[in-house]
């Protein structure tokens, strides 16, 4: 059991550094000097000596693993004994019991060296197994703190992955258990905070402490630099504008109040503001307001319409259709990448469950059209069970539901701004979405280079005041704009019973 490192030299701790070692051991204490490892090599360095920490089973938790009796080892750790000593081969060495976090376990530190230990040496070892007893005891504290708090934020995500896709119900029994009272209302808004992804955690807390856990605060699964707060309560705003404004580069969007049950339609809208808050002096926005083209509609035909395109969806189990429907309005809004990690599931399971959605509505997502009319119909406030029963649904063709002289008005006027600039913003714009948003094939429509079609369709989002390239809500209204005017052919809706329109007639669709 002799010790095999040869190479330590004869150092007797003298009686100049009596303040010295303890202070540097102290030092040893403060969270910034504090390290397992670190106050091993410390005690290696001080006694000159070659050192290990060892776990119950003799593993090194620290130091230089070195030869010892097994038996001795083991009458430490059981308590049989609190401190051995052994001196051969010119190697002296000393072995003290270490307490470990948790019920009845301990570990050995081993102290090998070429010079005896006299009563200074002495006491920096045991001082020093009563400074690791303590950094264990913390480590473990912070290491049991981290995983609470990994659990905590595990479970936030959960309830929020809940609100996503409509359980309303088993969302507040996860949130009661933590944070009674949280889910306890009809309606929230959602924000959204962009920061540098280094940033996030330490922003996350802040908006943690901001709003008095009085709003579910997510880290956001699918961008690393955002923050998701469902805030039930208005107040609570104000509390996350002013974090913005004390953080650098931090941005701010947020939602117009939502039903809880479209919580993902508000990710959406808070998203949607993020673009604009980039451009606000104080760096937040909340989601305009606008003129939305659904508002335009005859509510009644709209309802109508929207019943009978996702009527097929009926026959499903209530929780397989809300699951379905929340996927594919998260996937028509975002890529299906995003939508898996905010849904927690895979992006096969994204795509999996928008095709079949698309088989049972009969009808092609690649097509822009189909995409901008299910999100209508997917966007819009469903009728009770109630109203519907009262109220049985019509065949109403999409012609009809865009036929509405505002509609057409607002589709004009949205879409006569592109008019104003010499290039043919326009025909570029209506063959891209014909195109399916493919600028290659857009390109061969109309004979020029696919870069001039991605030109000229980032040159419409200001025009527009839409984001375009990203699919989304925005690109959604301008392409209802297209149909609204009739420039694009209505699409083919398995649900949608369309009367042709007459041969002559000045408002039928061209043909592209």
């Amino acid at each position: 059991m002799a010790g095999q490192h040869d190479r330590n030299r004869h150092t007797e701790v003298t009686s100049t550094d009596d303040a010295t070692w303890a202070q540097e051991l102290l030092e040893r204490l403060r969270p910034a000097a504090s390290g397992i490892r670190r106050t091993v090599g410390w005690l290696a360095v001080t006694l000159d000596a070659s050192v290990s920490l060892l776990d119950p089973s003799g593993t090194p938790l620290a130091g230089e693993p070195m030869p010892l009796d097994e038996d001795l080892v083991a009458d430490l750790v059981c308590g049989r004994l609190a401190s051995a000593a052994w001196e051969g081969d010119g190697r002296h060495l000393r072995l003290v019991r270490v307490e470990l976090p948790g019920p009845s376990t301990a570990g050995v530190l081993t102290v090998s060296r070429t010079a005896p230990f006299d009563r200074r040496a002495a006491d920096i070892l045991t001082h020093t197994a009563t400074v690791l007893e303590l950094l264990l005891r913390a480590q473990q504290t912070v290491a049991t703190g981290d995983r609470l708090a990994r659990a905590t934020s595990d479970l936030r995500l959960a309830i929020l992955q809940l609100l996503m896709v409509e359980d309303i119900v088993a969302a507040r029994r996860v949130a009661a258990g933590l944070w009674p009272g949280l889910l306890d209302t009809d309606t929230a808004c959602v924000y959204v905070v962009e920061t540098a992804p280094a940033d996030r955690d330490r922003v996350a807390e802040a908006c943690v402490t901001a709003t008095r856990e009085e709003a579910l605060v997510v880290r956001c699964p699918a961008m690393d630099g955002h923050v998701i707060c469902v805030v039930p309560d208005d107040t609570v705003a104000a509390d996350l504008r002013a974090l913005c404004l004390r953080t650098p580069e931090a941005l701010l969007g947020g939602s117009a109040r939502q039903n809880l049950a479209r919580t993902a339609t508000a990710y959406g809208q808070a998203v949607s503001a993020l673009a604009v808050a980039r451009f606000r002096p104080d760096r937040t926005a909340v989601y305009a307001e606008r003129t939305h083209p659904e508002r335009l509609m005859d509510p009644e035909v709209l309802r109508t319409w929207t019943t009978r395109l996702l009527r097929p969806l009926d026959t499903l189990p209530h929780h397989t259709r809300a699951e379905l429907l929340a996927t594919t309005r998260l996937g028509l809004e975002f890529t299906a990448v995003s939508a898996a990690k905010v849904l927690g599931v895979s992006r096969n399971t994204v795509r999996a469950r928008m095709d079949r959605v698309e088989n049972l509505l009969g009808t092609d997502f690649s097509d822009l059209r189909v995409r901008a009319t299910v999100h209508l119909a997917l966007n819009t406030q469903e009728c009770t069970i109630e109203d519907l029963a009262a109220r049985p649904a019509a065949p109403v063709p999409l012609g009809e539901l865009l036929t509405g002289p505002a509609l057409r008005t607002w589709a004009q006027d949205l879409l006569s701004r592109l008019d104003t600039d010499g290039r043919d913003l326009r025909g570029t714009l209506r063959a891209w979405i014909a195109a399916g948003g493919n600028a290659e094939r857009a390109a061969q429509l109309l004979g020029v280079h696919a870069q001039t079609v991605r030109e000229h369709v980032r040159s419409a989002e200001p025009v527009l005041e839409r984001q375009l390239l990203a699919s989304g809500s925005d690109l959604y209204e301008v392409v209802l704009a297209h149909l609204a005017t009739r420039e694009l052919d209505q699409p083919d809706l398995q649900g949608d019973h369309r009367r042709a329109p007459e041969s002559g007639h000045p408002d039928s669709p061209v043909h592209r």
